[in-house]
């Protein structure tokens, strides 16, 4: 019985639902003292934890929330539209109505059910019209923060009721895309301050917008300049260096914090280029494809987004935004008592 024990050990961690991790300082199990990972006299069928896991998800579906920030006119609804390949933003879920320029920040949140292969994704998109438009623009960012603390704040109040839902509804932004214009110089006081204040509390994925009207060597300038200011102004945006868990996840990462913020054009129109139709911009001088990474970044950030970290963004929300969040919430709320 007791040459088994350690084997049962290193049996747990795939049956622990991904939210829950391992408190820090707990030993990892690889380290743990003993031999690990005993020989087994035949076939046990561990692995099938994967696909209970899997059918699970795929019955209760997931939810996923993705919040754009910048300016009027940098093609964030078209982003998002091309993200997802699906009419879900504002702008063309609201058709006739005329484009009016609103005086001051309101959010406007639009919730889709996207189905793709048999996996359903409650997919929530927050738009911020009017940022960064007025001449004065002091103070901005507070409707935005006000929302991200707002939906913590909802989450919390399920959390802490006595009898809870199974599953609480989840509204927490799991990530926010800040539009960069493309200038090409530096980030502006707006822009910086702005990121500064917003990636304390939410994953922050900065991108240029509209790259098409750079040429490659601006791009790369002003993206060298853009890096450096975030560097100068000590701002984390996602994936944050703090929360790699292990050599392979840095080395990704790394890769991936070369290219941000990432240069992209967004489209909604399809193109025949050589007999396949592409989604694309026409230009008179010929046609940027979207999704050809030779054209535009574009396919690093639906990468990053959805087919790479779509997880990881809603884990780092979950347990370190939320997370100081709660704590805060809570010992405020302690000290009053």
């Amino acid at each position: 019985g007791s040459r088994l024990e350690p084997e049962e050990r290193s049996m747990e961690p795939p049956a622990v639902p991904e939210e829950e991790e391992e408190e820090e300082g707990a030993v990892p199990l690889s380290m743990a003292p003993g031999p690990v990972g005993c020989q087994l006299f035949g076939y046990v069928g561990i692995e099938a934890v994967l696909d209970q896991m899997k059918i699970k998800t795929m019955k209760t579906g997931f939810e996923f929330n993705i919040m754009v920030v910048g300016q009027s006119g940098l093609g964030k609804s078209t982003m998002v539209n091309t993200l997802f390949k699906s009419k879900v933003s504002r702008k063309s879920s609201q058709p006739g109505q005329e484009e009016r320029i609103p005086k001051t920040v309101q959010l406007q949140s639009i919730t889709h059910v996207i189905e793709e292969k048999g996996v359903k994704m409650k997919l929530t998109v927050t738009d911020t019209p009017g940022f960064g438009d007025q001449i004065n623009n002091e103070n901005c960012w507070d409707p935005i923060i006000k929302y991200i603390n707002e939906q913590y704040e909802r989450y919390l109040r399920e959390e802490i009721l006595i009898t809870r839902k199974r599953k609480i509804p989840d509204t927490r932004v799991h990530g926010c895309v800040y539009f960069v214009p493309p200038t090409g110089h530096w980030l502006r006081p707006l822009d910086l301050e702005f990121m500064r204040r917003l990636s304390k509390i939410v994953n922050v994925v900065p991108v240029i917008a509209k790259a098409d009207t750079l040429t490659l060597e601006e791009r790369a300038e002003f993206k060298q300049r853009i890096q450096e200011n975030l560097k100068t102004h000590a701002i984390s945006v996602y994936p944050q260096e703090d929360f790699d868990q292990d050599s392979e996840d840095r080395a990704l990462n790394d890769r991936i914090r070369e290219k941000i913020p990432f240069a992209v054009v967004g489209a909604d129109q399809e193109h025949q280029v050589n007999g396949k139709r592409v989604l694309g911009r026409k230009t008179k001088w010929g046609i940027i494809e979207v999704e050809n990474p030779a054209h535009c970044e574009f396919p690093l950030l639906q990468d990053l987004l959805i087919r790479s970290h779509l997880q990881d963004l809603k884990d780092i929300t979950h347990n370190v935004h939320y997370e100081s969040y709660r704590v805060r919430r809570l010992n405020e709320s302690n000290q009053l008592g």
